[in-house]
């Protein structure tokens, strides 16, 4: 082994080297008289480096890694495995975002559609495809819960092995826990007591996330017991993460550990289990907040006899309502008794108000003119208590007829917090409203209405995007101001539609006014949209073990 004095005289050697010897001679060891310093450093450079390396002890062998866990779940079919090679080989390729050209489709757009119909069907993820799936879904946090499903337990042992896949020990749970009998999942059977409480005080995150789920679907007692125990212990973002897993399956019986885990030393821990309480209509911070919300909130029939709305916003933010997770500082540029009014408004049940305000129903309620200014604050509180507590009445009050202009509705003029309030209503009610929407307004205010839409879109929601798409066309509108909407009309129009939009990937003439060469790119565009859906179909018999009639790898765009 290097001695000592073997070591000094390297780290004089590397000094020598890194200043030159004209600057630092090198040691006296070194120098001869047959030989200039520089070589005669060069020489013993050589001489030490194979002194070291020689004398390096070879360390202990790393411990074989465990096995990967047996994986039931069925393989793919040939074609689809061939597909997912091809989606995974193009999530690289540069973004086509905005005026995209060319006929070929998108295929990183189509990824997540994929993964998601493939755990649909149940299949695993092939062995050879998981380090590039892990990749994709480190590069798109969009892509995890879909690819850590697909991935399943094979995944997450893999990812043990990488740094850089670190984010799946600490991801959702990778599907349905399933018991070791079922073989695709390494859950232990949610009744094996002894089992269960092992992997919680050992396993790892994701694990325990998934444990704690398959435990509270059997017995919700038992699964607040496993997080009551540890709960002291936990890091404060597990603490969030466990809490915020709740909202699936919140009922009643969550009460008592939410009450206690509004005293949690964390804010956001606090924030997050009044919120929860909140949505509970019995729970007692329910009715703390729906007295204090009322205290608010009255008739008032002062004025010409006509009943209205009157508002007492809070004059302070008290220890009671700061522990029910009223923040008290409001953001910059608002007032703090809006701010206050706000939080307790939305965090109040929504059934407070029929009988506080005279038995009138929703759409009654939110009619109603509110006195001294305050009808904004009032409606955009009471907005997001219906997306809070996932309320179709007081919905479609909020959102009014979907023909009426957007800034003269009855709720909020915002189209993010519309895209909300659709989505507490039925898939099919909210594509009709939406469909009437564009049929009122256009496209221009509709894309972030159509996320919120069940895929793939049915009638007549497909119908009214596409109408408004050919309107734009024959109008000689350059496409680019569209490509959202063409870009969610490839991923969510039914595949089924492919043939009738053929009538539309031909080229226009020009009309007059119209934008020079828009014609072109409209065309592109439209041959872009039916061969996606063609592609989308083939997708969807490849999975269902149907060989495709189209040929299965298109050509991508350089």
């Amino acid at each position: 082994m290097t001695s000592i004095a073997g070591t000094s005289q390297w780290e004089e050697l590397v000094t020598s080297a890194l200043l030159g010897t004209d600057r630092r001679t090198p040691p006296d060891v070194v120098l001869t008289p047959r030989k200039d310093p520089p070589v005669a450093l060069l020489d013993a450079a050589a001489v030490h480096t194979v002194r070291r390396r020689a004398g390096l002890l070879p360390a202990p062998a790393a411990a074989r890694p465990e096995p990967a866990p047996y994986d039931a779940r069925p393989q793919l079919p040939a074609p689809a495995r061939r597909r997912l090679a091809q989606l995974l080989a193009d999530r690289s390729a540069p973004s086509h975002a905005g005026g995209r050209r060319g006929t070929a489709p998108d295929l990183t757009e189509l990824l997540p559609q994929w993964l998601a119909a493939a755990n649909e069907h149940g299949y695993q993820a092939p062995p050879t495809v998981l380090p590039a799936l892990l990749d994709a879904a480190r590069a798109r946090t969009d892509l995890r819960p879909q690819a850590l499903t697909f991935a399943g337990p094979r995944g997450l042992w893999l990812a043990r092995l990488n740094p850089e896949w670190k984010f799946a020990l600490r991801g959702a749970s990778w599907g349905s826990p399933q018991t070791e009998s079922g073989g695709s999942s390494v859950l232990p059977d949610a009744g094996d007591a002894e089992a269960v409480q092992r992997l919680w005080e050992e396993g790892l995150f994701a694990e325990r996330v998934a444990l704690l789920a398959a435990v509270r679907v059997r017995d919700t007692g038992a699964a607040l017991a496993l997080l009551t125990a540890t709960w002291a212990t936990e890091r404060a973002e597990d603490r969030l993460m466990f809490l915020d897993s709740l909202r699936t399956g919140l009922s009643d019986a969550d009460e008592p550990f939410l009450e206690q885990a509004l005293s949690d030393r964390s804010r956001n821990v606090r924030a997050t289990a009044a919120e929860l309480l909140s949505a509970l209509p019995h729970s007692a911070l329910a009715r703390r907040m729906a007295a204090r919300a009322a205290s608010c909130v009255s008739l008032d029939r002062s004025g010409d006899g006509d009943a209205a709305i009157g508002v007492e916003a809070p004059h302070e933010c008290d220890a009671g309502m700061q522990r029910d997770g009223v923040a008290p500082s409001p953001p910059s540029g608002r007032g703090e008794r809006s701010w206050w009014l706000g939080q307790l408004v939305e965090a109040a049940p929504l059934s407070t108000w029929p009988g506080r305000l005279g038995g009138r129903t929703a759409q009654q309620i939110v009619a109603l003119p509110v006195a001294d200014g305050w009808g904004e604050e009032l409606h955009a509180a009471w907005c997001r208590a219906a997306v809070r507590q996932r309320d179709a009445e007081w919905s479609r009050a909020l959102l009014g007829a979907p023909g009426n202009p957007p800034e003269t509705g009855p709720g909020t003029s915002s189209l993010a917090e519309r895209a909300k309030l659709l989505a507490t209503l039925p898939d099919g009610e909210r594509a009709v409203w939406v469909a009437k929407f564009i049929a009122a307004h256009g496209l221009s205010e509709a894309f972030q209405l159509l996320g919120v839409c069940a895929v793939p879109w049915g009638e007549p929601l497909g119908r009214s995007v596409v109408d408004a798409l050919d309107i734009a066309r024959e109008a000689g509108s350059y496409p680019w101001s569209f490509s959202g909407v063409m870009g969610l009309a490839e991923r969510c129009l039914d595949p089924a539609e492919a043939s009738r939009l053929e009538l539309l990937t031909a080229t226009p003439d020009e009309t007059e006014g119209a934008s020079p060469g828009a014609g072109g790119y409209w065309s592109e565009a439209f041959q872009r949209l039916v061969s996606t859906l063609r592609l989308r179909a083939a997708m969807r018999m490849e999975l269902g073990g149907v060989t495709s009639p189209t040929p299965p790898l298109p050509e991508t765009e350089d």
